[in-house]
């Protein structure tokens, strides 16, 4: 089959492609649960999938990519290292036992999960990825949860410019100011809780179910496709199938103008996660 994800791919600085569409494996704890979620989605045409060490479950994503049988060149995976793991021996040494865990020889993305400001590292831990991407280990590198000041300190120090800044966005969160400090350098945005996490309710947002019914999808398929024309990659999670076909069948039709603007009216500044300068775990 042809795999849906694949209808649409950001080309990142490094000149690779990445899929728009990808799985998030966030809270999927259980490593049988995990496995068979993964397994699932690659079957229905995700070759896009977003872990982390601090998930605890990247043994798990590894052997449903083993399992599933499908060619590595074909896959995109992201990982990060987590804040306790962030310096210049200890993330080098992170992502080693990542890749071990995933069974992988390289990843396609690495990402400093938050700056953690309050620890100092994230400068010296950037240039250590740095390094990782000079071997062949990671194809590209990125960060999460970076403020502009924070990769302003990292782009004075390093020689890379970040492929990704992976951030909370949603439709309450549009994140305009960072995404626009990321889009003037070449750096993509990656939305985690595109839907917002379930901690407020889509359908109380004004005008969104008037577009669900418009074009005859559900209101999560019209906040992805949402992202989707926002030139951001989303990454979605379920651990039910319907679900994960769900959220790929956004192809198949577009917003107008004047949707847009519906959407663009949603943002009221609403974080419901962590700030990043409170992300110091």
């Amino acid at each position: 089959m042809t795999a849906p994800a694949e209808q649409a791919r950001l080309t990142l600085n490094t000149g690779a492609t990445i899929p728009q569409v990808g799985l998030g494996v966030f809270k999927i704890d259980d490593d049988a649960e995990c496995e068979r979620v993964v397994l699932d989605a690659l079957e229905l045409g995700y070759r896009h999938i977003d872990t982390a060490m601090i998930y605890r479950n990247e043994a798990a994503v590894g052997r449903a990519l083993a399992k599933s049988g499908i060619p590595r060149e074909e896959l995109f995976v992201t990982t990060k290292v987590w804040n306790s793991d962030q310096g210049a021996t200890e993330t080098p040494a992170a992502l080693a036992t990542s890749l071990e865990l995933l069974g992988l020889d390289y990843v396609d993305l690495y990402l400093i999960h938050w700056p953690a400001p309050t620890r100092g590292r994230y400068v010296e831990t950037w240039l250590a990825l740095e390094e990782l991407a000079a071997k062949g280990l990671s194809k590209a590198i990125g960060v999460s949860n970076f403020e502009p000041e924070h990769l302003e300190a990292i782009l004075e120090a390093g020689n890379v410019v970040p492929a990704i800044n992976q951030v909370e966005l949603h439709p309450a969160f549009q994140q305009r100011t960072v995404r626009a400090f990321g889009e003037q350098r070449g750096i993509l945005t990656e939305a985690w809780g595109p839907l917002g996490q379930g901690k407020y309710e889509l359908a109380e947002l004004p005008g969104l179910n008037e577009l669900a019914q418009k074009h005859g999808k559900t209101i999560q398929q019209i906040v992805l496709r949402w992202h989707i024309q926002e030139g951001v990659i989303v990454f979605p999670k379920s651990v039910r199938k319907e679900r994960l076909a769900e959220n790929l069948a956004v192809f198949d039709f577009a917003l107008d103008a004047e949707d847009m603007a519906v959407m663009e009216a949603m943002d009221s500044g609403k974080r419901v996660g962590t700030h990043p300068d409170d992300g110091n775990w």
